[in-house]
């Protein structure tokens, strides 16, 4: 017999990860340096770009691709 709780763990959607990225390669652009990055756990894919020395890399692409936690 299951419990209204169990059925709902069992059926729940896995839970997405938090990306690791590894640049693929990066070029030097009129915007910065751009980077071709991908998931090192799930293999998903995007383009970072960073403005200047200092600055975090942001986001240029959505996220493509890349296989859902089990």
């Amino acid at each position: 017999m299951t419990t209204g709780l169990q059925q709902i763990i069992t059926g729940a959607t896995p839970r997405a990860h938090e990306h690791g990225w590894a640049t693929q390669s990066s070029h030097a652009t009129s915007v910065g340096t751009v980077s071709y990055v991908s998931c090192v756990v799930c293999g998903a894919r995007r383009v970072d770009v960073v403005e200047h020395a200092t600055a975090a890399p942001r986001p240029l692409s959505a996220v493509i691709g890349g296989a859902v936690d089990r």
